[in-house]
């Protein structure tokens, strides 16, 4: 499959293809980069780029780790000894730890599937702080982890720990973060199904996710949580959410294409376009662009700085750097 678009954002698809930022893949490159301790598939998920740092955050769950990598050198740190655990996954057990990963107040945020908790690491010292439950009944594991400046909170999406308490797994879970390095819960905040995938406007106090089940994709006013405006992007198959605060254009992964929904306009649906390269113009719609070869399975993009980007290669345990030539 492919992705047709990469800027300033960052969004959750499968893609055997990665944009170019000019009509020729052929002066773009991507270098692969090792994660430690990896000696075949690592289930790799959530990742978050650190523009004040210019560091990539990576999650290799079933390591047990947090890998570091930095933007200029590709130099790779690890932050070691989170708890690894069996969780049911789509009927089999799988073995996770830390899968998510979000960008703080001096902190960076994880969110680890083994033991069900969300813990904080420095982001210059890289040492680990304390961790605490990811939800008040400790019934639920997180998925998708965001830190919202806005509020000074931490939002998480989250999955089931068995397929027996599958309901409790439809809300978003909300930690008060005004003391960054002391995450304490808040509230909770029921959904028709699992969310999936997230964005957040700090400026406009709003936070985006995608419900499984009814294929809907919503906002939630940041302070009142309450869910104020739900959008049909015409697929029941969805999955990342990325935002463009400026235009305030919501790309919505759908399955084997992208839908552009103007946040600013109830959702009106704008373009969209089969996976694969492209980008958006000022007017929302998707304009087709050139193509860098991937590898089969890889997914995840995250833009870094300029034309810099990186995306996931789980079965390789590794990180693909796109860079100029």
């Amino acid at each position: 499959m492919k992705l047709r678009i990469i800027t300033s954002f960052s969004i959750f698809l499968p893609l055997a293809t990665l944009v170019a930022a000019d009509t020729s893949a052929l002066s773009h490159e991507l270098k692969p980069i090792s994660l430690p301790g990896a000696t075949g598939t690592v289930t790799l998920d959530y990742f978050a780029y650190d523009p004040a740092t210019g560091k990539v955050w990576v999650p290799a769950s079933n390591l047990g780790s947090v890998v570091v990598i930095d933007e200029k050198t590709d130099a790779v740190s690890q932050v070691a000894g989170f708890k690894t655990g069996e969780i049911e996954r789509r009927g089999r057990k799988v073995t996770l730890g830390p899968t998510a990963a979000s960008i703080g107040d001096g902190v960076v945020y994880i969110g680890n599937r083994g033991d069900a908790t969300l813990c904080w690491i420095d982001k210059s010292s890289l040492n680990r702080g304390e961790c605490v439950p990811a939800s008040s009944d400790q019934g639920v594991t997180p998925d998708g982890v965001l830190y919202v400046a806005a509020t000074k909170e931490v939002w998480t999406t989250a999955r089931p720990v068995s397929s027996s308490n599958a309901e409790a797994a439809k809300a978003l879970q909300v930690f008060d973060a005004s003391d960054p390095r002391h995450l304490k819960w808040k509230t909770k905040i029921q959904l028709d199904g699992l969310g999936e995938g997230y964005a957040v406007d700090n400026g406009h106090g709003l936070f985006y996710t995608n419900v499984e089940g009814p294929g809907s994709t919503i906002a939630i006013d940041a302070r009142t949580k309450k869910i104020v405006s739900k959008w049909n992007p015409g697929s029941a198959d969805v999955g990342g959410v990325a935002l463009d605060p400026v235009r305030r254009f919501l790309f919505v992964a759908c399955g084997d294409h992208v839908v552009n929904l103007d946040a600013g306009n109830d959702g009106k649906i704008l373009d969209s376009i089969q996976t694969g390269a492209g980008e958006v113009g000022d007017d929302g719609k998707f304009r087709l662009k050139a193509t860098v070869p991937a590898v089969k399975g890889a997914r995840s993009v995250v833009a870094g700085k300029g034309e810099t980007a990186y995306l996931i290669d789980p079965a390789q345990g590794r990180i693909l750097k796109l860079i100029r030539k």
